[in-house]
């Protein structure tokens, strides 16, 4: 996913809440401000950590509730923001919500304890888990309220306290979620917001990085910037989780449903004007299917509904920025100088760019490696299995992908060679479920959100032991 820390879009007058108070005017005041952040999410860790699972489940499903109540009104936040649609913003609250619920549901699992036989007589070991600290999750814009939930529900749920630094391009979103969770009852100082200008990013990075109390760092984003913060946090020692950059392939082979593989990757290439991390980019086709699988593909792409983001009929909206229109349109206009062949889109009007689908794409080309995350899909032919497990590995990226087959047996093998940390067969490289181990390999990232890899992530893992009867010692 893109998170630029250097964007230049205007803001509202930045603030910081949950014990933080104002960042001011100035790194100096926006460090300060970061800082001040921490501290009270150390001082509420104590506590925090000491309630009952009972009592957080309790908290987090009420914030669940909240961010339900409140869907049409954050919904309106993130297309303001952010340029979503209103589908996607009323989608991205109903799956932060049941983020939250799910995790509500997991509060307990850090309780659970595993004996360890000991070969020393009289010795009863164990494993125990229990909360780091304080964790900073810094969240981008791009899913802001799945991605803003999701890098403060487990820690939360496991004990930790929290500190969410805002994307600069959607402040108030990421603010609307921090409301819910201190509206639902969340003690002072638990869950803490951090917001910046743009010029001021980098130095509230560094100062929650270097923070003492801080433990774990999440971070989804850019790999550009998620290199950097790897780095700092490599500096102090910090653990970190980070969800970064992707450019999924979709395989398809020979044998395939066509009209399903082009459903998934219209859906996939297309949801959110491609802005998703998971987007299709790649169709890595055999060629004996290409042409037919084009055309229809073009021929879906034409028919999406270009307009109003806040109109409910409206399926592609404009992109997210001036930044994103520029890296889009001279990628593709690159391609094209290059010999690729539109099939359909390739125009900006505006900041919107139309849905776009190339074919003759080449290596030469920038769009073959760079991740493009805008609605730009190109296809590329290959012939036979070989060819296009080395075609899907041919990137720097390994989020997500997808193979498509008649033949599920034959699709696994290929996903099994496929470089990413997800693959989905018969189904779209976009897919999201709170309890699913999600993240990447290479530089798509380090670590995995959700389910019972959340919990490796966000708590301390313990070796207990009690000595029942006297030991003798060598010495």
């Amino acid at each position: 996913m893109t998170e630029d820390l250097t964007s230049t879009r205007e803001l509202p007058s930045p603030a910081a809440s949950g014990g933080a108070g104002r960042v001011g005017n100035g790194s100096a005041a926006a460090r300060g401000a970061a800082r001040v952040a921490v501290d009270a999410a150390e001082c509420a860790f104590p506590g925090w950590s000491a309630t009952t699972p009972d009592e957080r489940r309790g908290l987090l499903e009420c914030a669940s509730e909240l961010l339900m109540e409140r869907q049409a009104e954050i919904a309106d936040l993130v297309t303001e923001e952010t340029g979503g649609t209103l589908g996607w913003g009323m989608f991205n609250v109903q799956l932060a919500a049941g983020m939250l619920a799910y995790y509500a549901g997991q509060a307990d699992a850090p309780a659970e304890e595993q004996e360890i036989p000991s070969h020393i007589p009289g010795k009863r070991a164990k494993a125990v888990r229990q909360p780091v600290g304080v964790v900073v999750g810094i969240a981008p814009w791009n899913a802001p309220v799945v991605l803003g939930v999701r890098a403060v529900a487990a820690p939360l749920a496991y004990g930790n306290t929290v500190v969410l630094k805002a994307s600069e391009q959607c402040p108030r979103t990421h603010a609307a979620i921090v409301d819910a969770l201190k509206d639902a009852g969340l003690p002072t100082g638990a869950i803490n917001l951090v917001t910046n200008e743009p010029e001021d990013a980098a130095d509230v990075v560094e100062g929650l990085i270097a923070h003492p109390a801080v433990r774990r760092i999440s971070f989804t984003g850019s790999t550009r910037v998620g290199r950097i913060i790897a780095e700092k946090a490599a500096r102090h020692l910090k653990r970190v989780l980070l969800e970064l950059g992707g450019k999924a392939p979709l395989v398809v082979l020979a044998d395939a449903d066509l009209e399903r593989a082009v459903a998934a990757a219209n859906f996939g290439a297309f949801m959110n004007q491609g802005q998703i991390c998971m987007s299709t980019e790649r169709i890595v086709i055999d060629r004996s299917v290409a042409d037919e699988f084009a055309q229809k593909l073009g021929d879906r792409a034409r028919s999406l509904r270009v307009g109003d983001p806040r109109e409910p009929g409206t399926q592609i909206a404009p992109l997210a920025n001036e930044d994103t229109l520029t890296r889009v349109s001279e990628q593709v206009e690159d391609a094209v100088s290059k010999g690729a062949i539109v099939i359909t889109g390739g125009n900006a009007q505006g900041r919107y760019f139309e849905p776009t689908v190339l074919v003759g794409v080449t290596p030469e080309m920038r769009i073959y490696h760079e991740e493009t995350f805008g609605p730009v899909v190109v296809i590329v032919p290959v012939d036979g299995v070989d060819e296009a497990v080395r075609v899907a590995n041919d990137t720097e990226y390994g989020l997500s992908s997808a193979v498509f087959s008649g033949d599920v047996d034959a699709a696994m093998a290929v996903a099994q060679r496929l470089e990413t940390g997800m693959c989905h067969i018969n189904d779209a490289t976009v897919n999201d479920e709170p309890q699913m181990p999600f993240g990447g390999v290479k530089h798509s990232g380090w670590g995995r959100f959700g389910g019972e890899a959340a919990l490796e992530e966000f708590t301390e893992l313990r070796w207990i032991t009690v000595q029942d009867s006297p030991r003798q010692y060598p010495i």
